[in-house]
């Protein structure tokens, strides 16, 4: 049977259709295909480029910056040489309070009623001294009592009436009864004088004896002459011995009633002794008046610090002004010491044994400079310093002289014909 020409052409139809769709996915599925290079060439990373960071002006400060603990400054132990004391060393009064302030030429502690004075020296009080004492104890003694007002005479190594004097002056200020002689030298002074009266009678006996001698007008008076000669060399000679006898009955100054201590005034830390005990030992130790920070450094840094440096205390926000007192080698570290300026009552209170921080500039640039990061600066084959600077998509290298570096960056100079400016960009990486 033929085919009607109406159904040829729907075959027809139907066959283009299939081919069209076809062709459509032939044409889908090979855009899909690559090859090998041409995946490759899709995954591998985009080129590198420059990482840059602009050339900034800017001040560079280099500092030390740690922790250390508060304290008041230089604890010494208190003790009284009580050996000279011919009655058991008993605490009688002036006990002071923990953090009272001992100040110089009053009395720290009364012991058997007599009072134990402070004054500042680093030779121990280890005798009594009296008139006729010779040694640098005395020269000690006699430079305290003329810094404190009181003459003491030839500040020298003699202790003179003069010094007794000073010492009596320094007993009055503090508030207490001069110290007495021994009574055996003040007995040797009432027979001295005893002896000078009697010198004196012998002498005006001798002298009547002369004088009715020549009134009688006798032919021979040695013998009356050389009596009065006589008793006039006794009276000279007791008088001497009564010079010598008050010289030795000054004043003295006993080994129990004063303490050299380093410096003062001082803060008492703890007292060992109370009211109606006895004195056996350290009685009390004290520190320096103000407070200070001290904080551990290595060797290396301890070379960049010294005394009289600037520093800085953060508490609580708050930057307190000091200064480096002293460095000071403590076994394998060292000890940097720290004192602020000047303490309000309540920034006392905060700092006293708080741990806090501390900055200490140890150099810094004159002003804004030039500064890029650390990580911007390379070598050459010499050994010199330089910087590379992306330029109109071009890497330049500039030579440059490094000053200080702090922070992460360092201060650059461009060197000869070199140009670096504000804002150039530097390459820090790749």
């Amino acid at each position: 049977m033929t085919a009607s020409p109406r159904s040829r052409r729907r075959v027809l139809v139907s066959v283009a259709g299939v081919a069209v769709v076809s062709l459509g996915v032939g044409v889908a599925a090979g855009s899909r295909i690559s090859s090998p290079e041409d995946a490759a060439a899709k995954t591998a990373p985009p080129k590198a480029s420059q990482i840059t960071v602009p050339v900034a002006k800017k001040a560079l400060s280099s500092k030390v910056v740690g922790r250390g603990d508060a304290s008041f400054d230089g604890a010494v132990n208190i003790r009284v040489e009580t050996s000279g004391l011919s009655t058991p060393a008993i605490v009688t009064g002036k006990v002071p309070a923990v953090g009272s302030t001992l100040t110089e030429g009053k009395a720290l502690l009364e012991i058997t009623g007599r009072p134990v004075i402070g004054l500042a020296g680093v030779l121990p009080m280890y005798r009594t001294l009296s008139p006729g004492s010779k040694g640098p104890d005395v020269q000690q003694l006699e430079e305290t009592l003329d810094r404190l007002g009181f003459d003491p005479g030839t500040v020298d190594d003699e202790y003179t009436l003069d010094t007794s004097a000073a010492v009596e002056e320094l007993y009055e200020k503090a508030g207490y009864d001069a110290p007495e002689p021994e009574e055996r030298l003040t007995q040797a002074v009432d027979q001295a004088k005893k002896q000078v009266d009697a010198a004196k009678n012998q002498l005006r006996q001798a002298q009547s004896q002369l004088k009715a001698a020549k009134a009688a007008k006798a032919k021979d008076t040695s013998v009356q002459q050389g009596a009065v000669d006589d008793a006039e060399e006794n009276l000279a000679d007791a008088e001497d011995a009564e010079s010598e006898a008050k010289f030795k009955a000054g004043t003295p100054l006993p080994v129990s009633e004063v303490v050299y201590v380093k410096t003062l005034p001082r803060r008492v830390d703890d007292v060992k002794v109370e009211r109606g005990g006895t004195v056996n030992g350290v009685v009390m130790s004290a520190s320096g008046s103000s407070l200070v920070v001290t904080l551990k450094v290595d060797a290396e840094t301890a070379q960049r610090l010294k005394a009289g440096m600037v520093a800085s205390l953060d508490l609580d926000a708050t930057a307190i002004a000091a200064k480096v007192r002293r460095v000071a080698k403590n076994g394998s570290t060292y000890d940097v010491v720290v004192a602020p300026n000047a303490l309000t009552a309540s920034q006392l209170a905060l700092l006293r044994e708080a741990n806090v921080r501390v900055t200490i500039p140890v150099k810094s640039t004159s002003g804004k400079v030039l500064a890029v990061p650390l990580a911007a600066l390379s070598s050459g084959s010499d050994g010199s310093s330089r910087v590379e600077v992306l330029r109109n998509g071009q890497v330049e290298l500039v030579p440059v002289t490094v000053g200080l570096s702090a922070d992460g960056f360092a201060q650059v100079t461009p060197k000869g014909d070199a140009k670096l400016s504000d804002g150039d960009q530097v390459v820090v990486g790749k």
